[in-house]
């Protein structure tokens, strides 16, 4: 392999090297590599049950001037991004020979120079960020963290604006939202967002039912969800909400399943995507769970819940199984049109063999811990190998094994 030839950056221009950014996005906006730029800190309501990334964080939010002074460093990263691959010989094209050429030509930002091995780890996200963001296109921008639109709508549209002008390419921005402060804007200042570029509001439903929805602290009603969702969409915003499978348990479930597709059909959204429930340690769901206070879905009877959802879904909107919590992939297509196919992949799931339903369970969740962390621990190792021998020799315990092989398996995903 060529050694890498370090480029020389303007670092006067790039100030401290790094914009901040938030923990999490939308699974399609890491897929199109979007640029992250964190407009609120955390989460304002912080109480579901089910959630933890937020825990133990105090919100807060950035001022207009702290995420305009963001933009002019990702501005500076981008053009110093650009020349180093016009130096290299690459005619613009962004790939890890452009990133390695910086990092090794900058040791005083990305390296032990730095003095602050925290400071250049931020830097070099920074980069990575913007890097991938540019091969990409530079088309696609996400606005962190949970609910940027707690944020005065005149501080968002100095943002927007910024972006417009510093980036003229960028075709979508989007943002979480809680459906409790997008009903608290009024209808004027969502088309005033909408005019300034922000197309797409993630909200995360999770449920269309009121005594479910109490149940997780959501800190919202089924009313306020469709008096949200209308409003967003009546501004010209594409709504794009997270539905979550088996947020009932088995006491709730059926009626988690048709007033969830109530909900979904008094709105009409864009996107519905599904994420299934799966409990974590240190979330007030998981002590539930383990008091035995709330009795989670089996695998199969998450997937039946979603065939009861989708059977009972009237509205023109694409559903999507777009995340690794989720069994079935491939429950993906546009409603109602796709509805006979959707419907049918789940039934034939569920027609299988008993064993042979395990196998799926324990190939597509393996599948997906791999991709997260790479490999397994041993102990997760021998689960995973004692489960498949089970399935393999059809053993009356397999499903105790799997089920165990499963619990282990799923840790990862958050």
């Amino acid at each position: 392999m060529a050694a890498v030839v370090p480029y020389r950056m303007k670092t006067e221009r790039i100030g401290r090297g790094w914009h901040e950014m938030g923990p999490i996005r939308p699974p399609n906006e890491g897929r199109d590599c979007s640029l992250l730029l964190r407009v609120t800190r955390n989460c304002p309501w912080n109480r579901c049950t089910f959630c933890r990334t937020y825990k133990g964080e105090r919100y807060s939010r950035r001022s207009a001037e702290e995420i305009t002074g963001d933009l002019e460093v990702v501005k500076a990263l981008a053009d110093e991004i650009r020349a180093a691959s016009w130096r290299l010989g690459l005619a613009g094209d962004v790939g890890r020979e452009v990133v390695a050429a910086l990092i090794n030509g900058n040791p005083e930002l990305y390296g032990r120079r730095c003095g602050d091995a925290e400071l250049a780890q931020r830097r070099i996200q920074s980069l990575v960020n913007v890097a991938n963001w540019l091969a990409s296109g530079g088309r696609t921008v996400f606005l962190q963290d949970a609910d940027a639109l707690q944020a005065p709508t005149k501080d968002l549209r100095r943002v927007l604006a910024g972006l417009r002008e510093s980036f003229p390419g960028v075709v979508r921005v989007t943002s979480y939202s809680r459906a409790k402060t997008v009903a608290r804007k009024s209808p004027e200042e969502l088309r005033s967002l909408r005019e300034a570029g922000l197309v797409r509001l993630h909200i995360g439903l999770e449920s269309g039912c009121d005594e479910v929805l109490a149940q997780v602290r959501k800190g919202v009603t089924a009313e306020e969800l469709i008096l949200a969702g209308r409003k967003a969409r009546e501004a010209g915003m594409d709504v794009s909400l997270y539905v979550m499978p088996g947020l009932g348990g088995r006491r709730l479930s059926e009626r988690h399943a048709l007033e969830t597709a109530r909900v979904l059909n008094a709105i009409g959204p864009d996107f519905i995507r599904l994420r299934t429930l799966v409990p974590y340690p240190g979330t007030p769901l998981y002590e539930q769970v383990e008091a035995g206070e709330f009795e989670p879905l089996s695998e199969d009877e998450v997937v039946a819940e979603i065939g009861l959802l989708i059977e009972h879904l009237d509205c023109r909107s694409y559903l999507t199984s777009d995340h690794m919590f989720n069994l079935l992939w491939e429950v993906e297509g546009r409603l109602p049109e796709d509805r006979p196919a959707l419907l049918k992949t789940i039934a034939e799931y569920l027609g299988l063999p008993p064993h042979e339903r395990l196998r799926v369970q324990l190939e597509r969740r393996l599948s997906s811990y791999l991709a997260v962390a790479g490999g397994l621990p041993d102990g997760v190792a021998a689960a995973v190998r004692e489960a498949a021998a089970a399935v393999e020799d059809r053993a009356p315990d397999a499903p105790r094994k799997v089920e165990r092989a499963l619990g282990a398996l799923k840790q990862a995903f958050g």
